[in-house]
């Protein structure tokens, strides 16, 4: 597991964005995280996707046309 980023989304929660791989195959996570106000440790939520090396350029595709009819 290899966090690339991370993009705040409010005071108590943020994006992830993670390499990974599981059982031989490479995945992109990109999933929320809250801030447990018991530890103050950032933990996963199970809100999130999880995109394989074949759905994650069609997907980036239509997010970017989504985003430039946004501008």
């Amino acid at each position: 597991m290899s966090v690339i980023g991370e993009v705040q989304k409010n005071n108590t929660e943020k994006f992830v964005v993670e390499a990974k791989e599981y059982k031989g195959k490479n995945f992109v996570d990109v999933r929320i995280y809250y801030l447990d106000k018991e530890s103050n440790d950032w933990k996963p939520t199970k809100k999130g996707i999880t995109l394989t090396k074949y759905t994650y350029e069609p997907l980036l595709k239509l997010i970017t046309e989504a985003y430039q009819k946004i501008q």
